[in-house]
Order: C-alpha cells, then structure tokens, then sequence
C-alpha cells in the first residue's frame, strides 16, 4: 500500500531506476537483517519465519538474512555450511580473519534461507570504539549500564562491517538490505553514514515510546499530536533508544510499517511519514479436503474437553456440548493486550446468560505467561480423578461385555440386574465420591509467585467470576505457554486454537496482532480492534468483517465502559449462534486465510470481500433474545446458504484483484474501488 512518498532510490550511486515490472532479483542482493533471525523473542521472529518460504522461492540464493549467534539455536536450528555466493564468502573469511567469529548455514525453517549470525560476546572488545563510531554518526551516545542497546551497538557495527565487506566485492551485483525494528537500526545508521552503497528500508513494528506509553494507561491515540516526545522519552530513560530508532527512520531511503494504525502512530513518534504499509501474513497451508478444518475442530475439542471435566470434576454439572471454549493469548500484557476490558466483559456476559437462564456455558482461557513456582496442585489432581474414572469405567465396560457376550452366544437375553456383581458397584460408588470436593475449581492452573498483586486474579477476585456453580462463564488463567509435553493440558498452541470457538484479542496497543490472523487461517473466529493493525486490515478489505466471524471493537472512538459493552454484545451474540451457524461463520472465516497469505499480499488492493448474501449475515443479528438449543435449528437447512457459491465468489475476488494503477484518469470508482 503506498503513502505519500516516492519508492526511488536513485539517490544512490550506481542504482539506476528500475522501470521494469519484474524485479531483476539475480542482479540484486538482499539482506534482511533482525535480532530474532533464528532467535525468538516477539512476533518478528513470526514474521520472518513465515515469510521466508515465499522470499526464498522469489530470490533464490541471493536472499540472506543476518542475526545473532547463539549457541544453542545455532545447534537446534541451524545447519552450517559455506557461502555458494562468492562476495558474502569473501566478507564471511575477511571478517573472521580480523577477529570476529561469524556464523553461515542453512536455517532449517520452510524455505531453508541462508543466514548470517554474528558471535556478539565475542566481538565486545571493540564496544568502546563502537561507541565512538556511532557518536559520530549521528552524535548519540549509550549509558553502559544498558546492556541490551549496548548489545545491538555492537551486532549493528558488525552488520555494517559485513555489508560493506559485501558492497566491496559485488562486483555488478546492487545490495538491498531491510532492517526490522530499533535493534538492527545501527547498521542502517552506521552503513548510511559510511555511504555504503546500499539501497535500505527500516521497518517498524511498533514504535518503542508508543510501547511504554500504551503500557502506562494514557489515552494515547488521541493525544498522539500532543505528546512531548523529548520529555516522554527521557522521563522512562529511553532517550537513546528512541534517538536511534529515529536516526534509523531519517537514515533510510524506504520507511515501512505493518499497519495504516502504527503509520499514524509513527508519523507523530518518529517525525516521518511511512513510504509503504507491508502488512504481516502467515504462510497458509490448505487442505487437500475443503472442510478438514472443521474436522480437527471437533478433534482438538474433544482434548479440551477432557482437560475441562477434570479441572471442574465435582463441579460438572453442565453439557459440554452447549459449552463454548473462548481464549485470549499473548504477552503478559494486562491493558495493552485488553485483558482489562476482556474480563469486565465477561462479568456482564455472565449476567446476560444467568438473566435469560442460557443452557450455554462459557470456559474462557487465559494463556498468558507470568511468573510461577509450580502446577496447581488441585489442578494436577483433577486431571488424574478424571484419568482414574476414565480406567474405571473401561474395566467395568470390558465386564459388561464380557458377560453379555457370553450370554448371546448362549441364546439368551442377560439379566441386566445380575450382570453387574456387588464388587463393581462398589467400585462405582467410591469413584463416585471420589469426584467430591469441598472448594471451588481452581481459577489459575499454577501456583502464582505474586497471585496478590497479578492484575488478571485481582480483576476476577473483584467482578467475582471464581467458577461457581451458578456462573455461566469460568475463567481458567494457564501463565505458561502450551506446549504437548505438558502434563495438565497437553497441547500444541496450533492445536489448542483449533478446538476451541472464539479467540478474543480487544487490544489497546497492537501494531498488528497475529494472533486473530492465526485464529483467521485455522477457520476461528476472533475478536479484535480497531487499534490493531489486523483489525484495521479486515475492514479495508472486507465489506462485512462479522459475517466472515471477525468481530471488530471500537476501541479509538467510543468510552472504555461503551467499547466493553460493544464486547459483550458479541461475546452474547456468539452465544446465541446454533452449532450450524458456527460452522457456516467457521467456513467464512476459513476462506479469508488467502488475504493474509504471504503470496497474495501485495496483491489484495482494490476489492473488498462481499458481504454475504445468504443468512445469517452477522449471525446474531436475527436471533431470538435468548440462546436455544443448537440440537433443534441443526436440523433446520436454510436454502439461501449455499457454500459453494459463496466460496467460489470469495475465491475468484482473492486470485483477481483490481490493480489500483490500472484506474483510467477520471473514471469514477465503483463499489468495493477504494484508496489506501
């Protein structure tokens, strides 16, 4: 999406203006250059992972990308071997040569790019002369109680050391290198200063003072043009990190960001305008049958099903079938990632439900990682009650067999009240009390180290959602990420996402949101904002984001109290869907995975997604004032759905784009023709 500035880098000695459409890659080098190249800290690490198959398949072996070394992702990720490309192998040696340790291979990720890592520790002798360098670059200067800009100083020093020891033995080949986020900043700063010649874009993904003022609680998007930006950062002694982000904004000939929301945001933190707007995607995997997402749906659920009966054992007194699993993951970040607004949403929904006496109950997860000394002990329990019953009831069902088996082959018709012996009631009954507690369900899943002070406990301590058996909605925080290894809750994330029904991500502060496009790509549902990068996304490109199960708070224009009322009318008119609704919003969903594909995101300017003609066009827009019973509408077929049409319409609209610049001067735009 282009803004308001030109692309051309012919400021540059010896780039000439590419006027071709195809982009000559086998005379072009790129360097694409990250702190989490190998090395996973955030989402950058998602971006460039999933990019990489498609970056890869486009550039061949002139596409690089350059990270830090560490020693255990170098052996778990990395295989090494040498440069085919001679200029890199001659600055791979020289640089070795002069006492650095730099690292090559293949990164074993879809794609196998080649990467670049360089050994920082080893190379910190040179720190104090760095600093130097830098200072004169561009006269900023790094406390050396901060360990970590000291650390990028020095993996931006040697960036630039590297692509000027490529530069010099390109021979006709042009050097293109991106640079993602603060971090890597000091290699654009530093290359520029050296007049490299280097063509260089500086991608942004959140802005670093926005971070600590969203974190902060202020209303930050409406005083976006009222911030002291000086003040703001000194006062969080973030002054240097925020000179250097600048320096490398103004540094370089291309300014991107992932979202039009973070572009406003930088234009006000950063004093410059974004040339271009590069959305985030995923790399989509689709599946051979149509619906076989629908299928590992039901798989998945069934696992977080049998976690849910163990943890509420003694307390399971509602139908799994009308309970709907709804989770929010991410950093512990309480305001930012709009735990705050979540939870006083659920309160109210919890109201709504007992109001209209819902049979539909509400198990909402929380994974998000804090600080914890161990599993929940009454939690560990649970599940092995439900293992212990689960065994119980199979040997008692072998006997059952057994014993009616016998008398069939027999030719006669069992005494049901012999056919169990007093043993296997007795067995039953102590299984029976077994499932006895006298404390409610466990809210948290581990034993927190602060569970007095974590804001998500107190929050529930004071709406008082602590899984009673009136409450329609139970809350289960899990602060860990999940993993199959675990022995409470043995799951994938991947997996996790796919059993349940709705991904909730209301948001503050979200420069783009992976979350809700991976919810997106596996058929879920979510919610999420207009204050997110992905929110703002689906509304350009989707006529009616709710029909297509994305539920859009209005976060930036309306009062916290009406945004959280916003969230619980969806969170309500979710719950009053029937299962066929769910699965006709599932398969809408599903199909809008190719807007956030990596192949087609340059690709997607000019149409918007129709808005779905047959019914339930928002599902909850035509329902009854209370939820019913979803077993009664199944069997109920709507003639004006009809998947296959709408499909192939979804279909053809993503493979077809209309081509902005294809526009004849004057010609009045049609519905669905729109400017970004």
């Amino acid at each position: 999406m282009l803004r308001g500035r030109s692309l051309s880098v012919t400021s540059l000695s010896g780039l000439p203006r590419w006027e071709v459409e195809e982009l000559p890659v086998e005379e072009l080098l790129l360097f694409e250059v990250a702190w989490e190249v190998t090395n996973k800290v955030g989402g950058i690490y998602t971006v460039i992972q999933t990019k990489a198959k498609t970056t890869a398949d486009e550039w061949g072996d002139n596409y690089f990308l350059i990270g830090p070394y560490f020693e255990h992702n170098m052996k778990t990720q990395v295989e090494q071997c040498e440069p085919v490309n001679d200029a890199v192998r001659r600055a791979v040696d020289a640089m070795n040569k002069h006492g650095c340790q730099v690292h090559f291979g293949r990164w074993l990720i879809e794609g196998s790019p080649y990467v670049v890592l360089f050994d920082i520790g080893f190379s910190a002798w040179n720190l104090d002369r760095w600093k130097g360098d830098l200072w004169e670059a561009c006269s900023v200067g790094i406390p050396y109680h901060d360990r970590e800009a000291n650390d990028m100083l020095i993996f931006g020093s040697l960036t630039a050391w590297f692509l000027k020891e490529v530069t010099d033995h390109a021979d006709d080949k042009h050097v293109v290198a991106q640079f993602h986020e603060w971090q890597a900043g000091i290699g654009l700063i530093l290359s520029r200063a050296r007049k490299l010649p280097i063509a260089t874009i500086f991608t942004t993904h959140a802005t670093l003072l926005g971070r600590y003022l969203c974190a902060a609680n202020i209303d930050f998007y409406n005083h976006l043009d009222k911030f002291n930006i000086d003040k703001e950062a000194g006062e969080r002694q973030i002054y240097h990190r925020y000179c250097m982000e600048r320096a490398s904004v103004h540094c370089a000939h291309v300014f991107t960001t992932v979202s039009e929301i973070t572009a406003i945001e930088a234009e006000h933190m950063l004093k410059r305008k974004p040339d271009v707007v590069t959305p985030n995607g995923l790399n989509v995997k689709k599946f051979s049958a149509v619906h076989e997402f629908q299928n590992l749906h039901a798989m998945y659920k069934a696992r977080i099903q049998d976690f849910v009966r163990g943890h509420f054992y003694g307390h399971l007194d509602f139908d799994l079938e009308k309970t709907l699993f709804l989770f929010i993951a991410g950093r512990y970040e309480f305001s930012n990632k709009g735990a705050d607004i979540f939870l006083e949403s659920l309160s109210r929904l919890n109201f709504l439900l007992r109001m209209h006496k819902s049979d539909v109950t509400v198990v909402v997860f929380f994974i998000m990682p804090a600080k914890t000394n161990n599993f929940n002990v009454e939690t560990l329990k649970g599940q092995a009650v439900r293992k212990q019953l689960w065994d119980i009831a199979h040997s008692v069902k072998e006997k059952f067999g057994k014993k009616l088996y016998d008398a069939l082959l027999r030719g006669e018709i069992p005494d049901m009240n012999n056919i169990l012996d007093r043993d296997d009631l007795t067995i039953m009954k102590r299984a029976i009390f077994s499932t006895q507690r006298q404390s409610l369900p466990p809210v948290t899943t581990h034993n927190m180290i602060d569970d007095s002070t974590d804001p998500i406990l107190s929050t529930i301590r004071r709406i008082g959602l602590f899984n009673n058996r009136t409450d329609r909605v139970k809350v289960i925080l899990h602060p860990e990420f999940l993993s199959s290894t675990s022995p409470l809750l043995p799951m994938d994330y991947e997996e996790f996402v796919r059993g349940c029904h709705l991904g909730v991500f209301p948001s503050y502060y979200e420069p783009w949101g992976y979350t809700p496009a991976e919810c997106t790509v596996m058929g879920i549902p979510s919610v999420t904002t207009n204050l997110s990068g992905f929110g703002c996304f689906m509304q350009e490109h989707v006529a009616d984001p709710t029909a297509y199960g994305i539920y859009i708070v209005d976060r930036r224009f309306r009062s916290p109290d009406d945004s959280c009322n916003q969230l619980t009318q969806f969170l309500y008119g979710f719950c009053k869907q029937s299962r066929r609704q769910r699965i006709i919003q599932r398969n809408r969903t599903e199909r809008l995975s190719d807007l956030l594909d990596w192949r087609y995101l340059g690709r997607t300017e000019g149409f918007k997604y129709p808005r779905p003609s047959s019914v339930p066009p928002s599902p909850s827009g035509s329902q009854a004032s209370s939820p019913q019973s979803s077993d009664v509408e199944d069997e109920v077929e709507d003639e004006r759905y009809d998947e296959e049409k709408e499909a192939e319409r979804d279909r053809l609209n993503i493979k077809s784009p209309f081509a902005l610049s294809h526009i004849p001067r004057g010609k009045k735009k049609l519905h669905g023709e729109y400017k970004n």
